[in-house]
C-alpha cells in the first residue's frame, strides 16, 4: 500500500498557513563539479491563489542565486539535472495543453529539445553529453503511478495498461514532436541509469501492468539504440535505484521488503553487469538505506538510522558514516544529490522544529545555504523517543504543543504510517502536517513499529504474516513509553493513519478499548476482498506468502471484519472514489458493519479522488471534519 499516504492524511488536517510564508525547495540537482545547484522554489500559496514554482540556480558555497528559470507562468517545472559539461535539463509541463517539454538551459540561452504528449519524467544525461533519455508515457489514461486516480472501472473490464518507455534524444539538431520511444512496447521502465560507455541502459522494469507488477521487476540492460533488453538478475528482493559501477563492470541496486514504489528502503546489493548472483553489501548494517549512487569514489548511500538520516560511503571494508543529523533529507535523484567525485553533496534538510534549508558543501560537514525560512516559527517541540517490546528496540516521535500548560495532562493523537515498509521522519509542516492537532493543544506520537524502515531488514520483516500483531504490541507500548514522561491524559487517546495506517486504525477498534476515537484514511479491513478487488495485489505476496487463494488464513485472521463485533471507538472514515490502491469498498464495508453494530461512525468518500486527497474543496472540508471529530471525542 502507498507509503506516502500518510503525509498525504497529515496535509489533509492542516491548518492555516503561519505567519511567515514557507518556502520549499523541490527536484534539487548539483552540478557534476559540486559548484551549483538548482532546485524548483515556490511560496506557500493558499486555495484562491495557487503556488507556482520557478526554477532557482544558486551557488553551492554561499546560496547566492546566480540565475531564474521561469518562462511558462502556466508551467510546472520537475526533472531538474545538470549534464556534465554544465547545462541544466528540466521539464515543463502546460497544465493547460498538457504537453510536457524537456528543454536545456546552458547559462546564455533556454531551448527545447522535445515535447511529449503524455507523461515525461526522470531526465538523465548520457555520460558523454551528448544524449538525454527520458521516461515517456504516451497517450496516458491516468497519471503515472497507483496512488493517482484509477481509470473507472466500467464497460468490459481488460488488461489495458499504460506504458513507461524510454526515448532517447540527440541534443543536436530540431526540437523532436514525433516521439518514439527505443525500449520494447511491452515493457514498462521503472527506474534507470546510463552506462559509462553511452550505449545503454541498467533499469528495473517488468511485463504488463505497470502499477502492480513494480514488485516482480527485474534488473535488466537495455542497448539505447535498438531497444534490445537483457536480463542480468531477478532478485529475490523488491529492487529499486539501479546504479552502474565507473568502470561499466558492476550493477548496485537497493534490495529489500518494500511495500511501493517511491518508497524506498533495504540493503545495497550489487550484481555483474554481465550477469550473475547479486550479493547483500550491507546485510549486517543496522540501517535502511533510503538512496543511492555511484560516484567516482564509490557508491555513496543516504540511510535511515532510528531517528538519524545518514550519508555514508561503501567501501571494500563497509560502511563509514560521512554525516548523520535528525532530520529528513530530499533531493531530486534520490535523498542526496553528489558532485561527480562524491566529494561535494547538497540536499534539503528539515525537521520538525526547523524550516527547509539547502545545504551544500562538502560530503562530511555540508552548511545551511539558504536563509528563506529563518523567520519561519516552529509550532512543536520534538522528542526521539525510545522504547523496548518483545526483545525489539522501537523509535518514534512525540511532538508536544508550545502551549502545553505545565502538570495540566491533554489528549493524544498517535499517527501510524502507511506502508507497512515506512517510517515517520522529521519534516516541517507549515500549512500540512499535524497541525490542526498541535494548535488544538493536542500531543501528537509518530511511532515506527516493528516492519518500519530505520534498524535493517530484519526488523522491517518482523511483521510477515503478522499485520496487526507485534505492530500493535510495539505502539501501545511506545504510548506507555510517552506517558511515563509527558503528561498525556490516557481517558484522551486518539488513532488515525492512511493506507496501511488505515488499516492499523480500523483493526485496533477490534484489538483494543484504549482509544476514544479513531480516523482511518483508506484503510483495510477485509484482507480477502482487498486481495481481489485491488489494482496492486502482488505487493501482497512478500508479506502473506501466498495468495489469498492458496493460503487464506493469514488474510483472515488479520481482518478487522474476522473480529468486527469487539469494535467500539468511534471511527470517521474517508476515501477516494477512484483509489485503486486501496478501493473505496474497504471502507464501505467497514463502515457498514460499525452502522449495524451501532458504533458511531461517519463515511466520507471524495469523488474522482485516488489513494490520497488533493483537490483543495475536498482537503478543506476533510480538515473541518477530522477537527471536530477529535473535539467531539477527545475535547479541546
Amino acid at each position: 500500500m502507498r507509503l506516502a499516504f500518510a503525509a498525504v492524511l497529515l496535509a489533509a488536517t492542516s491548518a492555516p498557513a503561519i505567519a511567515a510564508p514557507l518556502h520549499s525547495y523541490s527536484g534539487l540537482a548539483l552540478s557534476a563539479a559540486g559548484d551549483r545547484v538548482a532546485s524548483v522554489e515556490e511560496e506557500e500559496g493558499t486555495f484562491a491563489k495557487p503556488a507556482h514554482g520557478r526554477i532557482v540556480v544558486r551557488s553551492a558555497k554561499d546560496g547566492k542565486i546566480l540565475a531564474t528559470i521561469d518562462p511558462c507562468a502556466q508551467c510546472s517545472y520537475s526533472g531538474l539535472t545538470f549534464g556534465p559539461g554544465g547545462a541544466l535539463a528540466y521539464l515543463q509541463r502546460d497544465r493547460g495543453t498538457g504537453i510536457v517539454a524537456l528543454a536545456l538551459a546552458d547559462g546564455k540561452t533556454t531551448r527545447t529539445i522535445a515535447n511529449v504528449k503524455g507523461i515525461a519524467q526522470t531526465p538523465r544525461f548520457s555520460p558523454d553529453g551528448k544524449k538525454i533519455a527520458l521516461l515517456v508515457t504516451l497517450n496516458a489514461a491516468k497519471e503515472s503511478g497507483a496512488t493517482q486516480p484509477g481509470v473507472r472501472q466500467v464497460g468490459e473490464i481488460g488488461e489495458t495498461s499504460d506504458e513507461q518507455r524510454l526515448a532517447v534524444f540527440n541534443l543536436a539538431g530540431a526540437p523532436v514532436t514525433d516521439v518514439k520511444p527505443v525500449s520494447p512496447a511491452d515493457r514498462y521502465i521503472y527506474e534507470y541509469s546510463w552506462t559509462p560507455d553511452s550505449a545503454g541502459f541498467v533499469a528495473t522494469t517488468a511485463l504488463g501492468n505497470g502499477d502492480n507488477n513494480w514488485w516482480v521487476a527485474t534488473l535488466d540492460a537495455i542497448d539505447a539504440s535498438t531497444g534490445a533488453v537483457r536480463n542480468i538478475a531477478r532478485p529475490k528482493t523488491q529492487i529499486n535505484a539501479p546504479r552502474v559501477s565507473p568502470d561499466g563492470r558492476s550493477v548496485a541496486y537497493i534490495g529489500g521488503l518494500m511495500s511501493d514504489f517511491g518508497a524506498v528502503g533495504g540493503d545495497v546489493w550489487t550484481v555483474p553487469f554481465a550477469g550473475g548472483e547479486p550479493v547483500n553489501a550491507t546485510k549486517n548494517d543496522k540501517a535502511t538505506v533510503t538512496s543511492l549512487t555511484w560516484t567516482k569514489a564509490g557508491i555513496r548511500d543516504t540511510r535511515l538510522m532510528g531517528a538519524n538520516a545518514q550519508v555514508a560511503a561503501l567501501g571494500a571494508k563497509g560502511s563509514s558514516i560521512l554525516w548523520s543529523k535528525p532530520a529528513s533529507f530530499a533531493a531530486g535523484d534520490g535523498r542526496v544529490a553528489y558532485s561527480a567525485d562524491g566529494s561535494v553533496i547538497a540536499t534539503v534538510v528539515q525537521d520538525y522544529e526547523h524550516a527547509p534549508a539547502i545545504y551544500a558543501g562538502p560530503a562530511m560537514a555540508p552548511r545551511k545555504i539558504t536563509s528563506d525560512n529563518d523567520a519561519v516559527a516552529a509550532i512543536t517541540k520534538a522528542t526521539s523517543v525510545t522504547w523496548t517490546n518483545d526483545g525489539y528496540s522501537v523509535q518514534g516521535w512525540l511532538l508536544a504543543p508550545l502551549t502545553a500548560e505545565p502538570g495540566r495532562k491533554a489528549a493524544m493523537v498517535t499517527i501510524v504510517h502507511g506502508g507497512p515498509s515506512s517510517a515517520n521522519t522529521p519534516y516541517f509542516f507549515g500549512d500540512n502536517g499535524p497541525a490542526d492537532m498541535i494548535k488544538a493543544g493536542y500531543y501528537v506520537f509518530l511511532p515506527n513499529p516493528r516492519g518500519s524502515f530505520g534498524q535493517g531488514e530484519a526488523f522491517t520483516a518482523a511483521n510477515r504474516r503478522d499485520f496487526g500483531g507485534g505492530d500493535l504490541r510495539d505502539i501501545l507500548a511506545g504510548i506507555d513509553a510517552v506517558e511515563k514522561i509527558a503528561p498525556v491524559d490516557d481517558d484522551r487517546l486518539g488513532l488515525t493513519g492512511g493506507s496501511y495506517g488505515g488499516f492499523m486504525a480500523m483493526w485496533a477498534n477490534t484489538q483494543t478499548n484504549r482509544f476514544k476515537a479513531i480516523v482511518a484514511g483508506a484503510g483495510l479491513s477485509n484482507w480477502i476482498s482487498y486481495y481481489g478487488t485491488n489494482g496492486i495485489d502482488q505487493w501482497m505476496i512478500p508479506f502473506f506468502g501466498k495468495s489469498a487463494y492458496d493460503d487464506p488464513k493469514p488474510y483472515v485472521e488479520a481482518s478487522a471484519i474476522t473480529y468486527i463485533k469487539k469494535a467500539r471507538t468511534p471511527t470517521f472514515i474517508y476515501v477516494g472514489e477512484r483509489d485503486i490502491e486501496v478501493p473505496p469498498t474497504q471502507s464501505i464495508e467497514y463502515w457498514h458493519a460499525l452502522k449495524e453494530l451501532g458504533v458511531p461512525t461517519t463515511l466520507m468518500i471524495y469523488p474522482d479522488e485516488g489513494h490520497g486527497i488533493r483537490q483543495p474543496e475536498h482537503v478543506a472540508d476533510l480538515r473541518k471534519r477530522v477537527a471536530a471529530w477529535w473535539e467531539k471525542y477527545l475535547g479541546k
